[in-house]
């Protein structure tokens, strides 16, 4: 178990591969060893384009893994990897991966329904979005 200093973004990469926060300490360890090519977590190869990213990430959200989903929702909030801009899809995905237990999903929705970012604002919806998170760990809700 290794903990990773808050702010989480700044001090780890998420590996789309096996959906694992890397901390960037473990990550140096590993190109010191001469692992430069490969997720120093599962081993994977690295994606060598957002075509392959992509196409890892949606293997992973065909299987239900609520980590994979909230990423896949992210990105279609922010048009990244190729994916096209669409809020109401990413709202969509939030809430599947926060009913398969994913307290980032909640996080995000909190977010999203506080500020109205791609829907309606309901700041009473978002608040308990980061209550449910805050309870399940989320240590920024």
């Amino acid at each position: 178990f290794d903990l990773i200093e808050l702010p989480m973004k700044k001090h780890s990469r998420i590996k789309t591969c096996c959906m694992k926060n890397v901390c960037n300490g473990c990550i140096l360890a590993a190109e010191q060893r001469g692992i430069y090519d490969r997720c120093p977590f599962c081993r994977t190869p690295h994606p060598s384009d957002d075509a392959s990213k992509l196409e890892m990430i949606q293997k992973r959200v065909s299987k239900g893994d609520a980590d994979a989903i909230n990423y896949h929702a992210g990105q279609y909030f922010l048009g990244n990897i190729g994916l096209t801009k669409d809020v109401p899809r990413a709202i969509e995905l939030w809430t599947e991966a926060a009913e398969l237990g994913s307290v980032d999903a909640h996080h995000d929705l909190g977010v999203a329904y506080y500020h109205g970012c791609g829907v309606e604002e309901n700041q009473p919806r978002g608040v308990r979005h980061w209550q449910e998170a805050a309870m399940k760990g989320h240590v920024t809700s």
